[in-house]
């Protein structure tokens, strides 16, 4: 007698939906299985968008995840540039904008997210989102010629951005909530030499926040701040975070709160998964439901989804380690576990002054984060303190922390 799905759908063809699917076939799925992708390209990688392939150093070609053939060998069908509307669970059906219902035993959601948007940046020309492959390319050919460009959100993906966008010789003005960007995830050390990265390269930092972007004969002219400040642009880059892609589960009967929420496993409902960006798994350490958007978690969710899916009993809690780097210029920036809410730093190897150093973040003598700069290797060696909240012995290095410079705010 067969047991297990017999037909499976992946909605998602992003990092999350394409490595749910070799896994699935690597761990020995035989049946049928599909890859949908809203996109018309193969699954590529996106953290080289606001990097290599903003600032032309890389062809498109060179983000694939794999070649045309992988998927093929693997037996994998892909459906790409066509967009899902509907999850029918009572009749297991994937309904898709072409009027193709697709059979489904089993569905993995790994929909993704979209950019948040800005009062009145829908439509002119000059304004734009970084989060395809086409709005990389559409992005790198509007700042050819040096234009002004004011980006919307100090972010990684906004600092990223601008960092590339002024190294091919746009006038680049950041705009930060906070006073010094990425102070709240990355420690205030290596926020510090990322801030001097900054003002080396000539890019401004201006404190405040966003509230529109201004337009004049359907092209944009600038962005509004809330003390009521227009900055000029003849570009603008709106990176003010991102919204689940969930719109198309509405009547599905899954519970939808800031993502899909899932149990331990990644399982939303009997017969329905979640991986990457749009999954709302339980946080381990504080047992409340969250979203990671980092790439090395879309992954591990993957893999640990396509497994639990198959083991039927056997299945493990998804429970990765919080991850994420950010190449700033000449830096480079490892995180493991998280910076926000810990009141220690200590420097464990090299020091800021020298642009590399490794140093744990604590909260009281508990070590809940890592943060290396310019050593990789390092960066891996204090990995296991943060996945056991070790008891840190060392000694301090500096001051503690004060609470507002710990948590960002």
């Amino acid at each position: 007698m067969t047991t297990g799905p017999q037909e499976i759908v992946v909605v998602g063809a992003g990092v999350a939906g394409s490595v749910t699917a070799e896994t699935l076939r690597r761990e020995g799925y035989a049946g049928r299985l599909t890859l949908v992708g809203a996109e018309p390209h193969l699954p590529y990688d996106r953290p080289p968008l606001s990097k290599q392939i903003l600032s032309g150093q890389w062809d498109p070609d060179r983000i694939r995840l794999r070649r045309p053939d992988v998927y093929d060998r693997l037996g994998i069908e892909l459906r790409l540039g066509v967009s899902v509307t509907r999850l029918d669970r009572s009749a297991r059906v994937v309904e898709l904008a072409d009027g193709t219902r697709l059979a489904a035993d089993a569905v993995v959601v790994a929909t993704g997210v979209r950019p948040r948007r800005l009062p009145g940046d829908d439509g002119p020309a000059g304004v734009h989102a970084l989060r395809t492959l086409d709005d990389a390319l559409a992005l790198r050919e509007a700042l050819a010629g040096g234009p002004r460009l004011v980006v919307a959100g100090a972010g990684l993906l906004g600092t990223e951005a601008a960092v590339a966008a002024r190294a091919s010789g746009a006038d680049v003005t950041l705009v930060s909530a906070e006073p010094i960007p990425l102070l709240g995830l990355i420690g205030p050390q290596a926020a510090g030499l990322i801030a001097a990265v900054h003002r080396e390269l000539g890019l401004r930092v201006r404190q405040g926040r966003v509230t529109g972007v201004e337009s004049a004969d359907g092209a944009v002219t600038g962005v509004r701040l809330a003390d009521g400040t227009l900055l000029a642009a003849d570009v603008v880059l709106v990176a003010t975070g991102s919204l689940p892609n969930t719109e198309w589960l509405r009547g599905s009967g899954l519970r939808v709160d800031d993502g899909v929420v899932c149990d331990t496993l990644g399982r939303a409902n009997p017969g329905v998964w979640a991986a990457g960006d749009v999954a709302s798994l339980p946080d381990p350490r504080t047992g409340n439901h969250r979203r990671f958007e980092h790439r090395t978690q879309a992954t591990e969710q993957a893999i640990a989804v396509a497994r639990n899916l198959l083991a039927g009993s056997g299945a493990r809690p998804v429970a990765p380690l919080p991850y994420f780097w950010t190449d700033q210029h000449d830096l480079k920036v490892q995180v493991f576990g998280e910076v926000a809410g810990t009141d220690r730093c200590h420097v464990v190897e090299g020091s800021p002054a020298e642009r590399k150093f490794t140093a744990v973040h604590c909260a009281g003598d508990r070590v809940r984060g890592a943060v290396a700069v310019n050593l990789p290797r390092a960066a891996q060696q204090l990995r296991p303190l943060v996945e056991s909240g070790a008891v840190w012995t060392g000694e301090p290095v500096g001051p503690p922390l004060t609470g507002s410079r710990a948590d960002g705010r």
